[in-house]
């Protein structure tokens, strides 16, 4: 919604606005943070034709904030293995920073899933097993103007690991990354100093 928003020529912050006031469903191109964070996207894709749309759709948006776009994402254990490198290629090809990471790896092993993922990247991308940690590490070092993708889990409230459900949300990761940022970045920033100043 916030790509057609654009494209129809109304500016990022109004758009981001009246966003606001829309009851988006919850995990499918839900729109967090923006404006003076990075913006946040959570979706449920989880199939090539879905995370090709959807980073489609955010690289207006990226191009429209001056930043870049980043995709976090993995593939669900026991299921259809060979859309594993054709994702890896999608997000490869449309974003301009990938994190692989787990989704739901069931009874597979998640190293052996992400693996089968970066098989189709040739670009550089880091593989990180904790999804928890991958949604961290994507917004943390995400610039104001940047774009964060955390595809696949959408609404769902678990991860499921071996067998067991654990309670897991990629909505609540991303917004409590987004609520450390501004103090993270302000780290960051003095850590920097701090540096240039011992060189000196």
């Amino acid at each position: 919604m916030l790509a057609v928003l654009l494209v129809s020529g109304i500016a990022l912050t109004d758009a981001l606005r009246e966003l606001g006031q829309v009851q988006a469903v919850r995990g499918r191109m839900q729109a967090l943070g923006g404006s003076d964070r990075p913006a946040v996207v959570v979706d449920y894709a989880h199939t090539p034709d879905a995370l090709e749309k959807v980073l489609l759709s955010l690289r207006e948006v990226a191009q429209a904030r001056g930043g870049k776009l980043v995709c976090v994402f993995g593939c669900g254990g026991d299921r259809d293995r060979g859309k594993r490198p054709m994702m890896g290629v999608i997000a490869d090809k449309l974003a301009d920073t990938c994190i692989v990471t787990s989704d739901n790896p069931r009874s597979e092993s998640p190293a052996d899933i992400i693996a089968a993922i970066a098989a189709g990247m040739s670009g550089a991308h880091q593989s990180v097993e904790n999804r928890a940690r991958a949604i961290g590490l994507a917004i943390s070092g995400a610039r104001a103007a940047d774009t964060v993708l955390v595809a696949g889990k959408g609404h769902e409230e678990y991860q499921e690991i071996n067998g067991v459900k654990y309670p897991f949300s990629d909505i609540e990761v991303a917004r409590s990354a987004l609520q450390a940022w501004p103090q993270q970045q302000a780290q960051s920033a003095h850590d920097a100093g701090n540096t240039r100043g011992a060189k000196a």
